[in-house]
């Protein structure tokens, strides 16, 4: 007999896996679907970026380093200058990752302490990682009353490894005011911890520029995450940074050579064309501006609040399981919140991924559902 690891044996399926058995059903029902579940751009990536892919394509392709080319690292550090007003020394504060996911899931590996503090509801892969580096976790509720910001009291912050942030947050679209950044990372340094914030979907908002970590005044323990997969429409490039404080870096430097975990060059060429490119950036979030101006009064015409912020991509409504369900059979995929945790119930996601005309035929499909 095979013996599984006892964290992938205790681990039930990855919530977006329920949703293919939904999909194959429908497939063979001869149901159009209309994707809005899965949180994946479908975005053309720009071409200029395409182009630079396709130049760094050459005859012999060596093995990358873990450390990333330069030019990466100094194009991280000048589009962080130019949109947070931060200098970071691209030699010490900055390490290019494939994409974030895979550096998210390997933090827990690094860092020492018994809990990892994730936010709930959340993106799965902070306790995912911990659990599979032997920590503990610890939920920290959200709550639409306060913004879908967490209480920071009452927990032994002394045993905890790392506290996951995530603005603007998957699932709501809440985002963090700087003075929160600052309260987390005054904890992180009076306690040992490592703040570690995901900052994935700072490029996507509809009303003021969100607030990154990186601007609190003092940077020690604090780490962030970020990637071209929302930012530049790049999912399948795989490729994003983490930056910080430079002790913390470091230890990635160490760690992560033992686990092979190093762009390839020539995604490195393309992304290095990407950061230091903001016009497309505005462009892109157009886009996703016009779809969320169709969808959401539309939405909310059917009866369903909007229960989230004006960040990211997705409209995070107030609705039961039961009507997620009801969108699912009629071809229209959606996420319930349940994926989230116990804190998502009641609500669902829905991420504007399709391309506009695609969203308004989907509106037309749901008006149809009975309420």
């Amino acid at each position: 007999m095979i013996r599984v690891s006892p964290a992938l044996a205790g681990l039930g399926t990855y919530p977006f896996v329920k949703l293919e058995a939904a999909r194959a059903r429908l497939r063979a029902a001869g149901v159009e679907i209309i994707e809005f579940g899965i949180g994946e751009p479908r975005e053309e990536t720009p071409a200029f970026i395409r182009q630079a892919l396709a130049d760094a394509i050459t005859p012999v392709a060596p093995y990358p380093s873990v450390l990333g080319l330069p030019e990466l690292r100094e194009a991280v550090a000048g589009w962080v200058g130019r949109r947070f007003s931060v200098t970071l020394d691209p030699d010490t504060e900055v390490l290019p990752t494939i994409g974030s996911k895979e550096a998210i899931f390997g933090l827990a590996n690094v860092f020492d302490g018994e809990y990892v503090v994730v936010p709930q509801p959340a993106y799965p892969v902070y306790d995912r990682g911990a659990v599979f580096a032997g920590k503990q976790v610890l939920e920290l509720p959200l709550h639409e009353e306060n913004g879908w910001l967490p209480s920071l009291d009452g927990i032994d912050w002394d045993r905890v490894s790392i506290l996951w942030l995530n603005y603007p947050n998957n699932p709501t679209g809440a985002t963090a005011p700087l003075a929160f950044y600052e309260q987390a990372a005054a904890l992180a340094r009076s306690h040992g911890f490592v703040l570690a914030s995901d900052e994935a979907y700072s490029e996507l908002f509809f009303g003021d520029a969100p607030e990154s970590a990186l601007q609190v005044r003092d940077r020690s323990n604090v780490v962030v995450f970020n990637t071209l997969s929302k930012r530049s429409s790049m999912p399948g490039y795989r490729s994003g940074f983490v930056t910080g404080d430079p002790e913390i870096v470091g230890a990635l430097k160490k760690y992560r050579p033992n686990v092979g975990v190093a762009p390839p060059e020539f995604f490195q060429r393309a992304a290095v064309a990407a950061w230091n490119d903001d016009t497309h950036v505005d462009e892109v979030r157009e886009r996703y501006r016009a779809k969320r101006d169709a969808i959401l009064p539309a939405v909310e015409a059917m009866g369903l609040r909007s229960a989230g912020g004006d960040a990211t991509f997705f409209l995070w409504l107030e609705a039961s399981d039961a009507v997620a369900a009801e969108w699912i059979e009629a071809g229209v995929i959606v996420a319930p919140g349940s994926f989230f945790g116990p804190a998502g119930e009641g609500y669902l996601r829905l991420a504007l991924v399709p391309p506009l005309d695609v969203c308004e035929a989907a509106l037309s499909r749901l008006r149809a559902v009975p309420r």
